[in-house]
């Protein structure tokens, strides 16, 4: 599968589209089950390679649907990337830091259950979703600082970037554009703190039960980066699991109708304790 090929799956829920900032992209798209909950939630975020022109959340629909339709309540969101005013450092972050948060106001208006919500992300979306779950251990005074965030009860990551810097060395192979220096606003080894905000494997302990996910193809989430990144986790205490469905690559994740994709879906359920249609 191909980025464009995601978005090409067709899709049968509406969503309500809900602004959680002030910028024309940061907004998202919520689905609820049927029925009258409180549903747990999972946060989708696409990724893109933090690149505009890659990925809108587009990608993500047919994954948010599928969960949807299993009985979870989708928060699939928008964010500013690199290229655009406002973006990169530390714009992209606040943006998914703000849409995370928003979900206390979410829950005011719909059934939601805040006591189970699990991040999820794709690519680029995937160390967004990591870097949630760690943002309770941010240093006050810093950049990324925020008090009192959205407690994260578990990530999914799907064929994520679990090391910045480690990724920055191999991104034109496989991204094709400066993803990591763009975003981090400087090369991982000139910019260590930031890196050190964002960078999943040394963000570790999460203290959150954590599944990734990627075919044994993918490029991005490639299996070494997802093993050497549960080897520091678990030696820091994290319950983590890597899965990696044979025979697929780094988009396989987004359709549900795949081994990748149905994998994926599966861990989120695990995750929130969804046994079956309409578990609450």
């Amino acid at each position: 599968m191909r980025a464009a090929d995601a978005d090409t799956i067709s899709l049968h829920l509406s969503a309500t589209r809900i602004a959680y900032g002030n910028d024309s992209l940061q907004f998202g798209d919520l689905r609820l089950p049927p029925g009258r909950g409180p549903f747990p939630v999972a946060l989708v975020i696409h990724g893109g390679c933090y690149f505009s022109r890659y990925a809108t959340l587009r990608n993500t629909a047919a994954l948010s649907e599928a969960l949807t339709d299993a009985g979870v309540a989708t928060w699939n969101v928008e964010y500013r990337r690199y290229d655009h005013p406002g973006g990169g450092w530390p714009g992209t972050f606040s943006d998914i830091a703000d849409a995370t948060d928003y979900l206390r106001t979410l829950g005011k208006l719909h059934p939601l259950d805040l006591s189970r919500v699990v991040t999820t992300g794709h690519s680029a979306g995937g160390q967004l979703a990591l870097w949630l779950a760690s943002r309770k251990t941010l240093k006050s005074g810093t950049e990324l600082f925020r008090a009192n965030p959205l407690a994260v009860h578990g990530v999914v990551a799907l064929g994520p970037i679990t090391d910045m810097a480690e990724y920055q060395t191999r991104q034109t192979r496989s991204c094709g554009n400066p993803a990591i220096e763009s975003v981090l606003g400087g090369l991982p080894d000139a910019v260590p703190d930031r890196r050190h905000m964002v960078s999943p494997i040394e963000r570790v302990p999460l203290g959150v039960p954590t599944i990734l996910v990627a075919g044994d193809g993918d490029a991005i989430g490639s299996p070494s980066s997802l093993q050497a990144y549960a080897q520091a986790a678990r030696a820091r205490g994290d319950s983590v699991e890597v899965r990696s469905p044979l025979g697929e690559g780094h988009f396989e994740v987004l359709s549900p109708a795949t081994q990748a994709g149905k994998a994926a879906i599966g861990a989120i359920k695990q995750l929130l304790g969804v046994r079956q249609f309409g578990n609450q």
